[in-house]
């Protein structure tokens, strides 16, 4: 239970050490003994060194080459955020390369690539393949999805449980499920902590910037319409702030930052960091503006992936990751976290009911609402 996610959260932050962080596009090797794979990891606008979603993935790679020296990576930024465009950088590289790490739901038409490329391996993350006819399984992509809605339902039981003026909200980038999964979830934390800890939390949506997910659905919320502007984060952040928001949980990648500075110029205002541990990025002179983070352990993950190709013992297959592999979580160390005593261990007793699936917090295609959701 705790003991195997703490010692998985531990080494995804020694992933995450900031050292080796080559800009886009930049070949990164690791002298010495080793097989030589060649990988490619193809991005959103945000690049590999967005602090969050593009850089967890990458620091898997980086691991994994830690133990396989020859190995090399090459950072491709595709730079318009378009669908189509996403899926022809893969294309216009797939040639070069052994193994390509796709992270978004933008890269989910590779299928067709992986079709016609039976000899390479794909790892896509936060999507399933498009289907190719009838087909759905691919021998040659693990596609990865997280629930991310448990890890969305914990920042919303501790925003809930921290507030100061009883406001609290989610700030994303674009309404893709794994975005709208993290806002639902965290509508449910604090659903949840209403009804079960006697918390009196609001959640608070600008109607100006509500999403709309795949299906042209309106889902609410507080959407950037882009997880690379980080001055559109920033005006939607000045604004929750402005409706009397002291925390914010923050699942727009780069866009984000803007977010963060919101936060640092308010007073008494935190943000909720997501996917990776950003403790670092809240810091500013007069101290630090994170809360806690919550976690989709992307890295352990994607390192595990390229080891089974190592070992050949890579299968294809479309898997939905959760807190019962420790996929799923928050973060567990004391000085990376401002929260209480008391929130902590009321967020491992959901953490518990989570991981035994007691409690299955809303998404965006689960079929549950933040409202009506099992173990609520």
């Amino acid at each position: 239970m705790f003991v195997s996610f703490l010692l998985l959260t531990a080494l995804l932050f020694t992933a995450c050490g900031g050292d080796a962080e080559p800009a886009a596009g930049d070949e990164a090797a690791i002298e010495g003994d080793g097989d030589a794979l060649r990988i490619a990891i193809v991005t959103s606008p945000s690049g590999v060194d967005d602090g969050s979603f593009n850089q967890d993935n990458y620091n898997g790679i980086l691991a994994f080459m830690e133990n396989h020296s020859n190995a090399t990576v090459n950072a491709i930024q595709e730079t318009t955020g378009d669908v189509a465009a996403a899926v022809q950088a893969v294309a216009d590289v797939v040639a070069d390369y052994d193994v390509i790490v796709t992270p978004g739901f933008q890269f989910a038409d590779i299928s067709s690539i992986a079709e016609d490329n039976p000899e390479k391996m794909f790892i896509l993350v936060d999507a399933n393949p498009t289907p190719q006819g009838e087909q759905e399984l691919f021998d040659n992509i693990y596609a990865m999805t997280f629930a991310e809605e448990e890890s969305g339902f914990f920042a919303g039981v501790a925003a809930a449980l921290e507030t100061e003026t009883g406001k609290v909200a989610v700030v994303n980038g674009i309404a893709f499920p794994s975005n709208v999964n993290y806002q639902w979830g965290f509508e449910s934390g604090v659903m949840y902590a209403n009804q079960h800890f006697g918390t009196d939390a609001e959640v608070v949506e600008l109607p100006s910037y509500a999403g709309t997910d795949v299906t042209n659905t309106n889902v609410g919320g507080n959407y950037v319409g882009n997880f690379a502007d980080p001055a559109t984060g920033k005006v939607v952040g000045d604004a929750l702030v402005d409706e009397g928001v002291d925390i914010m949980f923050v699942a727009a990648g780069g866009s984000g930052m803007g977010v963060f500075t919101a936060a640092m110029e308010a007073e008494g205002v935190y943000v909720i960091g997501c996917d990776v541990d950003q403790f670092d990025d809240g810091a500013y002179s007069d101290g630090n503006v994170v809360l806690t983070s919550v976690l989709k352990n992307m890295s352990i993950n994607v390192e595990r992936q390229l080891n089974a190709i190592m070992e050949g013992t890579f299968q294809g297959s479309n898997e939905l990751l959760r807190a019962d592999t420790d996929s799923t979580g928050f973060v567990l160390e004391n000085d990376r976290h401002q929260l209480s005593e008391e929130t902590m261990e009321k967020l491992e007793e959901v953490y518990e009911l989570v991981q035994a699936g007691t409690i299955v917090p809303a998404a965006n295609f689960n079929g549950h609402s933040p409202d009506n959701f099992p173990g609520l």
